[in-house]
Formats: C-alpha cells, structure tokens, sequence
C-alpha cells in the first residue's frame, strides 16, 4: 500500500511512511506513543519517560540486544522522536479531513541501512495498520506478520541504499 521513500532529512539520510487513518488524533498517538499501544506493531518492547529529555528502553527483540536511547521531542498528541542505536525516529500525527495521516521518519545513521530498514517498517506499518483496523495484529516478529524479504529485494530493486548486516541474519546473506 504506502512505501517508503528514501529522502534527505536535514543533510541526513533517511526513510520516510505516511499512511492515513480514518480515526482521530487520539487514537493514532497513542498507538505510536504508549507502550501498549506500541506492542502491537513496534519490533521492541518499549518504556518510555514520556518527556523531552527522558529515557526510551528497547528490549525484547530478537534479532537485536537490549538497548536505551532518549526522546528528543514529545509534544502529544502530534510528534514524538527518540534516538534507537545511532537512528532517530521521528513520528507525527496530524489531522486530516475526519481522520489523520501518521508520517514515521527514520533519520539513519549509514546510508546503506536504507533497504534494510524501509523493509522492516513496511512489516511493522502493516501491523500498526491490522491493530487500527480492529484486527488482531502479533506483532512484527509473529508468524502472522508479512515477510520481510520480499519488501527488502523490491526496495533494492529500486534501487534505495543497501548493503548493510541484516541482523539475525548469516553474514554472507548481508
């Protein structure tokens, strides 16, 4: 349905989503903003200091190790970015018409994450896309959740930035 791009964020490389929904502010933010809501989309358990300066926690993913990093904006119910590893994620709900358009914004550390990592939030949208729909929605790493690979080989195919060490992954497969 809705790809990624890849684009030039502030002199940085970077992948970017926009999807659209057809419910309110509210209900978008706290999907992308609260624990419980991000359970059922995001590849890691996460605990959030919701504040501008508070700590975010990663864990439970298993393709890679626990991990923190820090919020650098919280202004709900509109945007939220934090740092995971050496990316910044960046969220935004705006309103649109009677419902809301949701952009997610990947900041990248390496240039060559790019196929890698658009891939990897197409599988994760799509879920946060199941779990809006009312549709049971097990998260990104679940058996019920799209494969990753065929998302990965056409955003390659397209010629997006790759080549990076895809984790959980043989390293000759990278």
């Amino acid at each position: 349905m809705n790809r990624g791009t890849f684009i030039d964020f502030e002199g940085r490389p970077a992948v970017r989503f926009e999807r659209s929904y057809p419910h309110p502010v509210e209900r978008v933010w706290a999907a992308v903003s609260e624990p419980e809501g991000l359970a059922h989309w995001f590849p890691s358990k996460v605990r959030i200091e919701p504040h501008e300066g508070g700590k975010i926690e990663f864990s439970e993913d298993p393709n890679l190790p626990a991990t923190t990093g820090t919020v650098l904006v919280f202004e709900p119910p509109h945007r939220l970015a934090f740092t995971w590893e050496g990316d910044e994620i960046h969220l935004e709900v705006t309103a649109e018409g009677e419902g809301c358009r949701l952009a997610l914004t990947n900041v990248l550390a390496a240039r060559n994450t790019a196929a890698r990592n658009a891939a990897g939030w197409s599988v994760c949208l799509t879920e946060l896309d199941r779990h809006l729909a009312g549709a049971r929605s097990e998260g990104p790493h679940s058996e019920s959740a799209e494969p990753w690979k065929p998302y990965y080989d056409a955003y390659v195919s397209e010629g997006m930035p790759s080549g990076a060490e895809i984790p959980g992954a043989p390293s000759q497969e990278s």
